[in-house]
């Protein structure tokens, strides 16, 4: 079996921590709640490829994170100001007026729950406590780049993205003089959508190499793809910059 990095957990010869560098230091504390078949089946997912790339962040994986001690000590630490990314009328957004001023000079924690869209309702579903807390969305319309995988919705997008999207809407948000700013001015977001190309391209190679013989069908459902896929040029230089539909 290939030597596996241990922060990306792909092989060391296709390791993705590269392409997440400069690690990205937003004054945004993200919490990743991972639902255990994620960690297990989705080691390379987008949930841990943000971990990688954000400097302040951590991922917690389980079903029932009502008495996860790590969890209740973020959510009541005196100096976050907790929010449930998670969509709603009553959704802090970049424009809604009295954000900053909520918010005040406390560090934003910013929960996003990491699993596919059915164990993401489970994990709602075990946790309703977390639908309480103050809630956060977009006020752009986007759509996911995540050609390699289809989504329920076409606004659904995936966990990278969401992070990468908010940490630029923020970016626009005014605050008072004296007051902190809700993220840390002059911030590059793009290593997110770097590694998260990266990644991309490399899953439609692989299905290519399968289909051509030169790798070994590894899913039941391999046998299925027949049909080589292009790659589109977005994916062919990690550096480049995303492209988003507001």
């Amino acid at each position: 079996m290939a030597e596996r990095c241990y922060k990306c957990f792909r092989p060391q010869s296709h390791c993705l921590c590269e392409y997440a560098k400069p690690e990205i230091d937003s004054g945004i504390k993200f919490l990743f709640l991972m639902h255990p078949k994620e960690a297990k089946h989705q080691r390379t997912g987008t949930g841990r490829l943000s971990h990688i790339a954000l400097k302040d962040s951590e991922i917690l994986v389980g079903l029932d994170f009502s008495k996860d001690q790590r969890f209740n000590e973020l959510i009541n630490d005196p100096q976050y100001f907790p929010v449930m990314m998670y969509p709603g009328e009553d959704a802090w957004t970049a424009k809604r007026e009295g954000f900053a001023e909520a918010v005040g000079n406390k560090t934003l924690l910013v929960i996003l729950i990491d699993a596919t869209w059915f164990c993401s309702r489970k994990l709602i579903e075990h946790n309703p406590g977390l639908l309480k807390l103050p809630r956060c969305s977009f006020t752009g319309d986007y759509r996911s780049i995540f050609t390699f995988k289809r989504e329920p919705r076409p606004e659904y997008i995936s966990t990278i993205e969401t992070c990468y999207y908010f940490i630029k809407e923020l970016q626009t948000v005014q605050t008072a003089e004296g007051q902190k700013p809700l993220v840390k001015p002059g911030i590059n977001p793009e290593p997110l959508m770097n590694v998260f190309r990266k990644m991309i391209k490399d899953q439609l190679q692989a299905e290519n190499d399968r289909i051509e013989g030169r790798l070994p069908n590894v899913f039941a459902h391999d046998w299925k793809y027949t049909k080589k896929r292009a790659i589109p040029e977005m994916f062919q230089d990690g550096s480049t910059s995303s492209t988003n539909k507001e």
